[in-house]
């Protein structure tokens, strides 16, 4: 029979097992940690009963992800929740951009930009699962549906700030660039604006969801369907050397590129271990969840019923803080993620204490402590939001390395989201997943399409294995 080895137990090792195991190969997962997910992991880290997700939380990616929804994990205890509204950014004064599942919802609150709105995502929204066929794999191939993928593609190459500029209120800019800063980039970059359009597209085709009971649904949902299908895990199994490996006719790798470099040694091709031992990382994040009594405090109302809210101000301040930290330096007011995915899932909290979700934009390897400036900025926005706090937990970029290997200096986003990794992944090439040993391979985020719970990158990555075993 044929075998395999994966090397890692995020989604994306998690998917490339499944894949192989659907066909035929008989496959054994090994991770370093006691537990599987990756960053794809649900605790109670504050009070019992109390849930938070470790890093992975908001899925607008994974929702419509071709390859999860193919698998019926909803048999395995798999199910999405919605938030009433997808995400607000707020700004001072009380005014916010807000995002609707909707498009048509969406744009109607934008006032004079909403005319533009509609014209920048309904079409391709509306067409998303055709688009992903083409953006959710390697860029640099013949698309499925080339007029698709050149309508939603023209507007990709933009910076973020340019794209920006074509909305007239601060609440529409706020908002589109919150979306595109995900991508941990300087706005005035080019082809920032890529990640914040696919999010927004895909959101306005499936919304933005959270998994029930927690992220680790995706992950406990996955492992139950390799198991069920005859595929091994093996958790605290680290490979630190080649000499490590079993012999095995694939092996697949859901690690960082310099991992895997250090893994292989001299059996990687020198071109390859080149690339990967140069790959660059980018900013980090900075964790802090919250126990917090009533919820957030926030003035804007539709903050109180959004999954996720952007705590920044408006598109100069936001720019201005994604310069500091690709620089280098740590913002007065860094930028925010909030997730209250309790208000889709009321089964993560405990009572009327909820769990909130935050992590700041910091520069990578970032050795201070963010967590009074993450307070502050809440607070800017929801006064009164510290005296609610009744506990919380932080994870600081080097615990978040600690945590996952491949955050690097707490980069959630297993290396920059540059043009060049963007679009080839860890080293320029026409295939992404192929390391240059034959029946070994790569499937970890920093391949395309990247990060997020989606599980592609596994999937694309194991495609490829099967077609190099015929």
């Amino acid at each position: 029979m044929t075998t395999a080895i994966v090397v890692g137990a995020g989604p994306n090792g998690l998917a490339a097992a499944v894949a192989l195991t659907k066909a035929g190969v008989q496959v054994t997962v090994l991770e370093a940690a006691d537990e599987i997910g990756g960053g794809t992991r649900t605790s109670e880290a504050i009070i019992p009963g109390l849930l938070h997700d470790h890093c992975s939380a908001i899925h607008p990616m994974a929702v419509g992800s071709q390859f999860l929804s193919g698998l019926g994990l909803d048999r395995y205890g798999l199910s999405w929740r919605l938030p009433e509204i997808d995400c607000v950014h707020p700004l001072d004064g009380g005014s916010a951009g807000v995002l609707y599942r909707s498009v048509e919802a969406t744009a109607a609150g934008l006032g004079v930009d909403g005319r533009r709105w509609r014209a920048l995502f309904g079409r391709t929204s509306a067409n998303f699962d055709a688009l992903a066929e083409d953006i959710m794999g390697p860029l640099l191939r013949m698309p499925h549906h080339p007029l698709t993928l050149a309508r939603f593609g023209a507007p990709t190459v933009l910076p973020a700030s340019t794209l920006a500029r074509w909305f007239r209120t601060p609440e529409t800019q706020g908002l589109f660039g919150g979306v595109a800063a995900h991508a941990f980039r300087p706005l005035h970059y080019p082809m920032t604006s890529a990640i914040g359009l696919g999010i927004l597209t895909a959101g306005h085709r499936h919304g933005w969801p959270v998994a029930a009971g927690g992220s680790q649904s995706i992950t406990n949902a996955l492992a139950t369907l390799l198991t069920d299908l005859g595929g091994k895990i093996e958790t605290g199994t680290r490979i630190e050397t080649v000499s490590q490996l079993p012999d095995a006719d694939v092996t697949m790798f859901d690690l960082s590129p310099e991992a895997v470099a250090g893994i292989l040694g001299d059996r990687l091709p020198s071109r390859v271990s080149r690339a990967y031992t140069r790959f660059r990382q980018g900013p980090g994040a900075f964790k802090v969840d919250f126990a917090v009594e009533g919820g957030v405090p926030w003035i804007n109302p539709s903050a109180k019923a959004a999954g996720t809210v952007h705590v920044v101000g408006n598109y100069a301040e936001l720019a201005a803080t994604e310069r500091d930290i690709h620089a280098g330096r740590m913002p007065e007011r860094p930028f925010v993620l909030l997730g209250q995915q309790y208000l889709a899932d009321p089964q993560r909290s405990v009572g009327n204490v909820h769990p909130v979700w935050t992590y700041a934009h910091v520069p990578n390897g970032f050795s201070g402590d963010a967590t009074e400036a993450i307070i502050a900025q809440i607070e800017r926005f929801a006064p009164g939001f510290h005296d609610r706090i009744v506990g919380m937990t932080v994870r600081t970029t080097t615990q978040m390395a600690t945590y996952n290997p491949n955050y690097v200096g707490g980069d959630i986003m297993t290396g920059s989201k540059d043009i060049l990794q963007l679009t080839f992944g860890p080293r320029i090439t026409l295939s992404p997943y192929r390391i240059g040993i034959p029946g070994m391979y790569i499937c970890s985020a920093a391949t395309p399409p990247g990060p997020g719970a989606h599980g592609m990158c596994g999937a694309n990555a194991a495609e490829v294995a099967l077609s190099e075993l015929i």
